[in-house]
């Protein structure tokens, strides 16, 4: 059921995120002073997740096989085989997300015509993206089954906590 449910959900988050990044990185260009219009904005967006999907594909033989090493969801180190997948997620697609973001230096750097203002619009989608997008995913979430609950499409209380809290959880159990 669970798998049913993240096919759902991720392709929504996806668009959400685009959605929302499109509009949030359209007016930060024109405030940065890009050039950059709210439609070669969205482009460069899906430009961008198309580049994360390439890397991330290129991740999952690595998540397979971490998935495949961990404690199960049955075993009493559940919980830290579950902090090891959101973990070893959380940290794929932050770097698929930064080198596909990337990869769009060059293409600001021509449409400004100035380094330090690419810079500047870059790190600004990089925040940006990260910020909706992690918000994003954890109202959606589950996409990980967690041990020590049912399995439901949304969680009752799905704006208790946030994203930060629950990677810093999962780092506690693994680490500390």
């Amino acid at each position: 059921m669970q798998s049913l449910y993240t096919a759902i959900k991720f392709p929504l988050l996806i668009f959400l995120t685009c959605a929302g990044n499109a509009v949030l990185n359209g007016m930060l260009a024109q405030i940065l002073g890009s050039g950059l219009s709210f439609k070669q904005t969205s482009l460069a967006i899906l430009m961008s997740f198309a580049i994360a999907a390439l890397i991330l594909g290129g991740f999952s033989p690595i998540t397979l096989f971490i998935w495949y090493n961990a404690p199960s969801l049955e075993s009493k180190s559940a919980i830290l085989g579950h902090s090891v997948m959101l973990l070893t997620h959380v940290c794929a697609i932050a770097f698929a997300g930064i080198m596909a973001n990337r990869r769009l230096l060059d293409l600001l750097r021509k449409i400004s015509g100035r380094t330090a203002t690419a810079r500047a619009v870059l790190f600004s989608w990089l925040a940006g993206n990260l910020f909706l997008g992690a918000q994003l995913a954890w109202n959606l979430r589950p996409f990980i089954g967690s041990p020590t609950l049912a399995v439901q499409f949304f969680r009752d209380d799905p704006l208790r906590g946030n994203f930060y809290e629950a990677v810093w959880r999962a780092s506690r159990h693994l680490f500390f």
